[in-house]
């Protein structure tokens, strides 16, 4: 069942009343979905997820709920604390768990986990693909937000992957610099190791740009698309075998180097050599 409902409010209401009464949903189900997101409400003029089912709403407050009771039964992918590094932690995040929600909800996402598991919010400092695996940073305060970003957007971090690609990339090392959606795009990859018994090839690849599912139209374009890449390759039992490795960068608030490494008891694209 799917439906969206979009109201404001002509007199003051519990919210989960409210609600339930422009659905016909149960209340359990919708605290439910408020509880895993699926609740925005306009405060101070931003539009920001609702997540109390008793809080008594103004006249005049706009309600919206996008609810999916496929999305909302889904279990997140467990999520793995790093390092709290204080002002922002590293995570390792499995194939399949989303970075951040959407508005059908949120609870299947590292950025929740992370306010979850910290009891504030929390500040999304870069993306990984849902499909992929791997480090990923996130904010502890918007200061903090706002310097990793700006190192992620400037270019002053190095981004270290790991791939299994199909077929036998023989070439030790390469540049690719094909434009992404008409954007600059760049590249380096590695052979790593090839002759795996699946007739596949671990490659390692550091980008200079972060475009829309670069490394895998990259590796696609040179004939050597990643194992279980279903855009840009074909169908596979095993889930997109691409895993963010590697991040190194002059920390914004402390001015330390930093070098942060993925164990390789985490590294599935390596697991099979």
């Amino acid at each position: 069942m799917r439906t969206i409902v979009d109201l404001t409010l002509k007199k003051p209401q519990i919210a989960v009343d409210a609600l339930s009464d422009a659905t016909g949903l149960s209340k359990q189900r919708i605290k439910d979905a408020m509880a895993k997101g699926a609740c925005r409400w306009t405060l101070k003029g931003k539009q920001i997820r609702l997540r109390k089912a008793k809080r008594e709403v103004k006249a005049g407050t706009r309600l919206q709920l996008f609810y999916d009771d496929i999305v909302l039964a889904r279990q997140p992918e467990p999520a793995e604390l790093l390092v709290d590094l204080g002002a922002y932690s590293l995570w390792f995040k499995p194939h399949g768990l989303l970075a951040q929600g959407s508005q059908w909800g949120d609870h299947c996402s590292l950025l929740r986990l992370a306010e979850v598991r910290f009891n504030k919010p929390c500040f999304l400092v870069h993306r990984l693909d849902a499909d992929a695996a791997g480090l990923m940073l996130i904010a502890h305060d918007s200061k903090a937000a706002a310097a990793l970003s700006e190192c992620f957007a400037g270019r002053a971090l190095r981004k270290v992957y790991h791939a299994r690609v199909s077929g036998q990339l023989e070439a030790q090392a390469l540049t690719v610099n094909t434009p992404v959606d008409d954007k600059e795009a760049i590249s380096h990859i590695t052979t790593l190791k090839t002759g795996v018994p699946d007739d596949s090839t671990v490659v390692e690849v550091t980008i200079e740009t972060g475009r829309k599912h670069q490394i895998r139209r990259h590796l696609a374009g040179l004939g050597y698309p990643i194992i279980g890449d279903r855009l840009y390759g074909s169908e596979s039992e095993r889930p997109l075998q691409l895993v963010a490795v590697e991040l190194e960068f002059s920390c914004p608030l402390t001015r330390k180097q930093r070098l942060l490494r993925l164990p390789d008891a985490l590294n599935d694209v390596l697991a099979a050599t």
